[in-house]
């Protein structure tokens, strides 16, 4: 409208949808929170977009439509939150910014230590090991600058970092991680790959490969056309091979007591079996 291409009557038409406060998309595109932190770009000149935002921007969806943008801007702005909008006021080094989809965002390595400032602590994992996953940014450099890093949140900085391993395909992969990493439990071995001799078997999300226990998290996607056969395939192949494999459903994750008793029963009966 300020250009002179549209008209108010127009954008109030269902050809466009209000993003922001003079930023209209058309109503036909797929609204994603990568396209709302594009839009939110045009709202603060200068702004950079941080965060989960900053995730969606480099590709890995930790945000929906309907969370609100993160920018950092200049303590001095004097820009103001809006509807959708969270402003955080803080000092950006130039090496902390860069270009993405044409919007000034956080570099990946500032992107990584910023959701490692996500509360509660188990969210901020379970970010950041989604956020390692395609390489972007690598675990060992995360734990480097978040040793160096200094003044608020520090701390959770480095405490996330160190339970984060960026090997997770789903965030309830890394949930269970954690649950089992803070039992009794001997810690397993993530995404590990199964071999009966020379020949490849499957790839489980944790095992115990001195026990032959495998423990899988069996989420929605298995579900899918034609998985269930895929699935009972790998499963009998594991089987030959004298591994037991355990299964995960959300419902077992909100009952972690009974889950971790009946993963200990399972170790504890494998441990005796390989006695």
């Amino acid at each position: 409208m300020r250009t002179g291409h549209l008209t108010r009557h127009q954008l109030r038409s269902s050809a466009w949808r209000r993003l922001f406060p003079d930023v209209y998309g058309c109503a036909s595109l797929d609204l994603t929170h990568a396209l709302l932190a594009e839009a939110a770009s045009l709202l603060i000149p200068g702004a950079v977009t941080c965060g989960r935002s900053a995730a969606a921007l480099w590709g890995i969806e930790l945000a929906g439509p309907d969370d609100a943008v993160e920018c950092t801007i200049p303590p001095s702005s004097g820009a103001t939150p809006s509807t959708g909008l969270v402003l955080n006021r803080r000092t950006l080094a130039p090496s902390e910014v860069t270009w993405r989809q044409g919007v000034r965002v956080t570099t990946p390595l500032r992107t990584a230590l910023d959701l490692a400032r996500i509360r509660p602590v188990d969210d901020a994992v379970v970010a950041l090991d989604q956020f390692l996953r395609p390489g972007l940014v690598f675990l060992d450099e995360v734990r480097a600058a978040a040793a160096d890093a200094r003044g608020r949140d520090c701390r959770l900085i480095r405490t996330v970092a160190a339970l984060a391993d960026g090997r997770a395909e789903s965030p309830q992969e890394t949930r269970l991680r954690l649950l089992v990493s803070r039992s009794d439990l001997p810690d397993p071995v993530a995404q590990h790959r199964v071999r009966d001799g020379d020949l490849f078997v499957a790839r489980v999300d944790f095992a115990w490969p001195e026990l032959r226990l495998a423990l899988e998290y069996d989420g929605a996607w298995h579900g899918e056309a034609g998985q269930f056969g895929r699935d009972r395939q790998r499963l009998n192949r594991l089987t030959a091979a004298g591994w037991t494999v355990l299964f995960v459903t959300a419902a077992d994750m909100h009952r972690p007591d009974l889950l971790l008793a009946r993963i200990r029963r399972a170790v504890e009966s494998r441990s005796a079996w390989w006695r």
